[in-house]
């Protein structure tokens, strides 16, 4: 079958999208990131760690909705109780109890957080985060990895409009460039308000790279003495490396603490944390959105957090995540080939040597795309609870064949 024919449901529904949505699909989700017309364009279902595209083709999903899905998709320890106050209602006209519950178990859950704000989208918590460091420091100048993605927004968005002066006052700096980014705390002395860095750093369309044990010590002191803050960009790692937040893994001690997906298994909420001193400028603002209080994403989040509590999620994940890595890594060997398998061990990401236009990336996602297993050419991969032996060991058995797929590449 033809890549045309496996997906025509997929491209016919793109078709009639195109004359009524820019773009048809836009952003993160538009077939032109993966590999257009060798990749399904919609999805209808998903269950455990395996989703159905529009035609009915099924996938061992690697993706989990963008890292949302961390328990497994239709988890009934979530969604029941989050459809049982969907039948009570969801957005009333002032917020729920669980309002207060989540954010008292956030409080205690992640290190060194005093208070919690919710939203709904990645976007709107750094966006928070960052004008709350403005107001607080009464400075202007941000700075952040250059590559690094912390959302949607105008100040940290890859779209550049001349009209536009929010990048004005943003600063980038090579990820783990401990140099570069004391020069920059020189040069902007006296006008750094804060300083987001994610976790790690996982840009899109390459490697992804761990920070060296000096990276955090060295921005918490630069940010002590500009009287910056440091804020951590968690909303794409959070809870698949820490119960209690990124930083607490990586030992650094952050501001403020920004964190979505996973926290509610895939349901619409992300969270803006900060220290308890904080909570004077974050009273301060305006903060609102007509769906921010929806009850339901609260109530699913309350449920995954104590199921990652109780299960011990992140271990079994960092477990078939390193199953998948060394599977991966002997199947390319067995076919003389070597690729490099980077990132947490639950958040993995491949790529092939001397193939900076990811073109051999390219063939083998699509070679595992055709024998049901979504692995994302350009970005980073997530593990889920969902995944288990069984999975990885299929997955692994399917790589053997898309690697001589790119073998047959590589000879031409």
């Amino acid at each position: 079958m033809s890549a045309n024919e496996k997906y025509k449901t997929s491209q016919d529904l793109f078709e009639r999208a195109v004359k009524v949505i820019p773009g048809g699909i836009y952003g993160s989700k538009s077939p032109g990131f993966t590999v257009p017309g060798e990749f399904p364009y919609f999805f209808t279902e998903g269950e455990g760690c395996r989703v159905k595209d529009a035609d009915g083709n099924s996938y061992i999903d690697y993706l989990c909705g963008f890292g949302s899905m961390i328990l497994g998709f239709g988890n009934s320890v979530v969604d029941d109780p989050a459809v049982v106050q969907l039948r009570k209602g969801d957005l009333l006209n002032c917020p729920s109890p669980v309002f207060v519950e989540l954010a008292e178990r956030l409080c205690k859950l992640i290190d060194g957080m005093g208070w919690s704000v919710f939203a709904k989208n990645g976007s709107d918590a750094t966006t928070l985060a960052v004008t709350m460091s403005r107001v607080h420091t009464g400075k202007r100048r941000v700075l952040m990895a250059k590559g690094a993605y912390h959302g949607s927004a105008n100040w940290c968005s890859a779209n550049e409009y001349p009209v536009l002066d929010d990048r004005d006052y943003v600063h980038t700096f090579p990820y783990g460039d401990e140099e570069a980014l004391k020069e920059l705390f020189d040069r902007y002395r006296d006008e750094i308000a804060c300083i987001i860095l994610t976790p790690y750093h996982h840009p899109t369309y390459t490697d992804q790279v761990l920070p060296q044990h000096t990276w955090y010590p060295l921005v918490e002191s630069l940010c002590e003495k500009e009287h910056a803050l440091f804020i951590m960009d968690d909303i794409r790692a959070n809870f698949r490396l820490s119960l209690h937040g990124s930083h607490h893994y990586f030992n650094a001690h952050p501001h403020l603490v920004t964190m979505g997906k996973s926290l509610a298994n895939g349901y619409p909420i992300a969270a803006l944390m900060g220290t308890p001193e904080l909570k004077k400028a974050a009273s301060s603002l305006f903060i609102t959105g007509t769906f921010w209080t929806s009850s339901v994403p609260m109530v699913a989040a309350m449920h995954c957090l104590k199921a990652m509590e109780e299960w011990d999620v992140q271990n079994h994940m960092n477990q078939m995540g390193k199953m998948l890595k060394d599977g991966l890594k002997s199947a390319a060997e067995a076919e003389g080939l070597k690729v490099n398998l980077s990132g947490p061990d639950a958040i993995p990401f491949m790529t092939f040597p001397d193939d900076p236009n990811l073109y051999h990336n390219q063939i083998f996602s699509a070679a595992m795309a055709r024998r049901g297993v979504y692995l994302h050419p350009h970005h980073n991969w997530f593990l889920s609870y969902a995944h288990k032996t069984e999975d990885i060991e299929e997955t692994i058995d399917k790589a053997g064949d898309s690697f001589k797929e790119v073998k047959r590449h590589f000879s031409k």
